[in-house]
């Protein structure tokens, strides 16, 4: 069964997103872009909330033609292109987007089916929201967090509402030059 990874940025008090959903403190280089680049690039579906879906869909499929696109930006932006895309929305309708499939009801079911589907693990991509959503139906394997030398004191918090306990299991560490410490959690179903 395939598995669905939170992959965000977060503060060091827990933030995903400042007061007014700013993400002016993420600090991202080309040191964590290549090494993002690397693990995703297998990656065959990308699960977005709706916000962060057009905030993607309005950049990526034309980030590559820019006259100055970075070596990042036309990586990504071919991977854009060729990945499935998934997005939790219940206002959009899906009938002219290529690639794309728009879950509005039934989370759990729908999302399980999308699990027993073959493929690699399913990345869901910022999102607060929707992993909330999905945090709340119990439907997220594992947390790939992105830790910021930063504390906002207030803003969006990653884990909110959380009913039971979550137990994890740290998988992997990284620290990047630039401060930023990667963190790779399963969820420990035991």
């Amino acid at each position: 069964m395939r598995k669905i990874i939170s992959f965000m940025h977060i503060s060091l008090d827990g933030f995903v997103a400042g007061p007014n959903g700013g993400m002016d403190w993420i600090k991202v280089d080309e040191e964590i872009f290549d090494h993002v680049g690397k693990r995703i690039s297998n990656g065959d579906t990308a699960l977005y909330g709706r916000n962060t879906y057009q905030m993607m869909e309005n950049y990526w499929p034309t980030a590559a033609d820019k006259p100055a696109a970075t070596k990042h930006d036309i990586e990504h932006s071919k991977w854009y292109a060729k990945v499935h895309k998934v997005v939790l929305s219940r206002t959009m309708k899906g009938e002219d987007l290529v690639n794309t499939t728009i879950i509005s009801d039934n989370l759990s079911a729908s999302i399980n089916e999308l699990k027993q589907q073959a493929g690699e693990e399913i990345l869901l991509f910022g999102s607060p929201s929707a992993t909330h959503s999905l945090i709340q139906q119990n439907l997220i394997d594992g947390y790939w967090l992105f830790i910021n030398p930063i504390i906002l004191g207030q803003g969006i918090p990653l884990f909110a509402d959380i009913k039971d306990k979550i137990k994890l299991k740290l998988l992997t560490t990284r620290q990047f030059t630039c401060g930023v410490t990667e963190m790779n959690y399963i969820v420990d179903k035991h």
